[in-house]
């Protein structure tokens, strides 16, 4: 495969953090020919027992174009299973309000497609690849402090003291990094507190139950969205490690307070008072989960800038914009964020380019991330809408689609008319982020440099490189 463009001048990244946003950003960072040190808290123990119990995740269309510009086409189809359709169920009575089958439609229209996997076989695919790139990747790498201002990192066990040109905080919402740049802060999702149950039922086990093998004899591969009154449940088939059916269910939190990390594990009968409501088959299928990750359901206050006063820190992914929990859009920003410092990076012939690229970068990702950030908010809210008047006419909405045998997001065909949500839905899975850093270099990148007597009449020729990676 053609590689990126290759930077002329290449410097030193440290990335704090080693999970989907860090390893993606070493990987984007080395296409383009930069050194990369990533430092990982966790040792390989830590990590493998992680991905026995990695949680689902879904790959939208905005994402895998993006590893497909990459070269990981085949890698990502050999982890993920395609996805082609949704149904909308009641949470309560389980009636199929309706559905929509996108096929070919998502992949036409968006140069991408929706998958389903699990977390940890893309993080693990990423890593790979990482290596493979030529990135360093330290596993149990704890970090103590970070000097932004002198471009410095400690660490905790040995004291070591590692130095780079930038610093990259990819080390979540609640990590060192963000904390440099604001103390942390919670903001609720809405007036009454919320939780996100996340787990991975086996296959086996659903095919044995009459009930719920219905669940893997879909003509298409499905997503299943509950709609509930204070809850909901949305559940996908997963494929790698082990074949399962994954399955999210946001609903009330209790008395206990969960923060947004991912290792926090509950009995599932701790699910009870969650499911009284609940249709019988929903019911059933969580009852067959034999661990249950919960996390609280946040939405942060919005982090103002992202790059430190110093102009030598970044941070990216949920250190700089977190979403709340089991996002559709959780990943895929963390690998647009990696894509678009990427190809900003490119272009690097001086140093007193690197902050004004890391300006760029907040310039270009915020209004992104917070609009999609408000989307997903408002998902989570619609999906978990108490019995009202507006809960009702949602459903009764959607009822009339589903009697005219028309898809949920209407639309249906190439003749007819696109519905508004579709354009919505088009305009998220569509964006390239890479489109938009090239345009930002052309319209101001250039602009700056032509304005600071550079030659910019420059080309770097693009070089051929390996892109495989085994499994």
């Amino acid at each position: 495969k053609i590689a990126d463009k290759q930077a002329t001048l290449k410097i030193d990244f440290l990335i704090v953090g080693g999970d989907m946003a860090g390893l993606a950003c070493a990987v984007a960072l080395r296409r383009v020919g930069h050194r990369v040190t990533v430092l990982e808290q966790d040792n390989s123990d830590t990590l493998n027992k992680r991905r026995e119990s990695s949680g689902p995740c879904r790959i939208a269309p905005n994402l895998s174009k993006i590893l497909y510009h990459w070269g990981l086409k085949n890698e990502l189809r050999s982890i993920a299973v395609e996805a082609d359709q949704v149904n909308l169920l009641l949470y309560e009575t389980g009636e199929l309000l309706g559905t929509h089958y996108w096929g070919e439609e998502v992949l036409r229209d968006t140069q991408g497609e929706f998958a389903f996997t699990q977390h940890a076989a893309l993080r693990h695919l990423l890593y790979e690849l990482a290596l493979f790139s030529g990135a360093v990747v330290r596993l149990g790498a704890k970090v103590s402090t970070v000097d932004p201002v002198n471009q410095t990192v400690t660490l905790a066990e040995s004291g070591e003291k590692l130095q780079a040109d930038v610093i990259i905080g990819a080390d979540g919402p609640t990590g060192l990094t963000r904390r440099l740049l604001r103390p942390p802060v919670k903001e609720q999702l809405a007036a009454e507190r919320m939780n996100m149950y996340s787990m991975t039922i086996p296959r086996e086990a659903i095919m044995e139950d009459t009930d719920l093998a219905y669940l893997y004899s879909q003509k298409y591969t499905t997503m299943h969205n509950w709609f509930g009154h204070g809850r909901s449940a949305l559940g996908f088939p997963v494929v790698r490690f082990f074949y399962g059916f994954g399955l999210f269910i946001y609903g009330p939190a209790t008395d206990v307070e969960y923060d947004t990390q991912w290792d926090q594990h509950i009995s599932p009968e701790s699910l009870d008072s969650l499911l009284l409501t609940a249709e019988p088959k929903l019911k059933k299928l969580c009852r067959l989960s034999e661990e249950v990750i919960c996390t609280g359901v946040w939405i942060q206050p919005e982090l103002e800038d992202w790059v430190h006063q110093s102009g030598r820190m970044l941070v990216i992914g949920e250190a700089a914009h977190p979403l709340p929990s089991g996002s559709l859009q959780s990943t895929a920003m963390t690998i647009e964020d990696a894509a678009v410092l990427a190809k900003l990076f490119s272009h690097l012939r001086q140093r007193d380019q690197i902050t004004t690229f890391l300006w760029a970068f907040q310039e270009l990702r915020q209004p992104r991330c917070d609009s999609v950030t408000t989307k997903e908010a408002g998902i989570i809210l619609c999906m978990t809408m108490e019995q009202s008047e507006v809960q009702q006419q949602r459903d009764d909405v959607t009822r009339a689609k589903r009697d005219m045998g028309k898809g949920i997001l209407g639309g249906d065909g190439e003749d007819s008319p696109e519905s508004p949500e579709w354009v919505e839905v088009k305009d998220v899975f569509g964006y390239s982020a890479e489109d938009e850093a090239d345009n930002w270099w052309v319209q101001w990148g250039l602009l700056r440099e032509r304005a600071k007597g550079t030659d910019v009449s420059y080309e770097t020729l693009p070089i051929q490189v390996k892109t495989a990676v085994s499994h």
